[in-house]
């Protein structure tokens, strides 16, 4: 039961990020929007881990990130490689392609990348900072696999939903805008019950996504304006 548990939370976590992201670029908008490149190599590099799994019975052991085993590079190759059986690596691919794609859309392709990969290093590096790691860690990463840095990555639309909800609030807003600022305020919060109550590193490293995020939709407003994307209340395409 506790098994059912945790992966329905871990789920639902995930629709927040994406009704966000949606809510965000404008659903309707969607179509006819530019490739989303980011995404296209994400999600490549994630097809091509498993294909290399398929036809390598050692790309596991070489690549995972199993802290008993030296190689600088695991905490990079893990992410691409997927141990969760047909449905979880189904899942963790697909996540990450819908995900990708929202957040190159607002982000832009080169700071999407950026928040993609502070994804996969950025919880390791807070491990070590407070004593934290292996089989301690925050991670989701169970020696391998996509979905913190997709949790991570999902969760930075988040904040950048709630920060222009919170714009629009100020200036009078309506009853849209509440609704998505309890949308977005709800990743962080669900993150952080699941990390409490269950010990779900999906949880906590959307926590540090939101909080990222949040910084970089001040810090990147240029590009956000650029882009035409809703840190300036726009939802035309980019």
């Amino acid at each position: 039961m506790d098994a059912v548990v945790f992966n329905v939370t871990t789920a639902a976590l995930m629709v927040l990020m994406f009704k966000g992201g949606l809510a965000l670029l404008g659903e309707d908008t969607l179509r006819g929007r530019r490739i989303p490149w980011a995404a296209v190599a994400l999600t490549g590099l994630a097809l091509a881990g498993v294909a290399l799994q398929l036809c390598w019975s050692g790309a596991m052991d070489t690549l995972d990130a199993d802290p008993a085993r030296p190689g600088w590079w695991r905490g990079l190759t893990s992410v691409f490689m997927q141990n969760g059986g047909l449905f979880g690596g189904a899942w963790n691919i697909a996540t990450l392609a819908a995900v990708a794609a929202l957040a190159d859309w607002f982000w832009g392709t080169p700071l999407t990348l950026g928040l993609f990969l502070a994804g996969i290093l950025l919880p390791e590096h807070i491990d070590a900072l407070f004593g934290a790691g292996g089989h301690h860690s925050t991670d989701p990463r169970n020696f391998a696999g996509s979905s913190g840095a997709t949790y991570f990555l999902g969760a930075t639309l988040a904040a950048a939903l709630l920060l222009r909800a919170i714009r629009g609030l100020r200036t009078g807003g309506d009853e849209m805008q509440r609704k998505e600022a309890l949308l977005a305020a709800g990743v962080p919060v669900l993150g952080l019950v699941m990390w409490i109550t269950q010990s779900n590193g999906h949880g906590l490293v959307s926590v540090y996504g939101f909080l990222l995020g949040a910084l970089a939709c001040l810090l990147a407003r240029p590009v956000a304006l650029r882009s035409r994307q809703a840190c300036q209340h726009t939802t035309h395409p980019a």
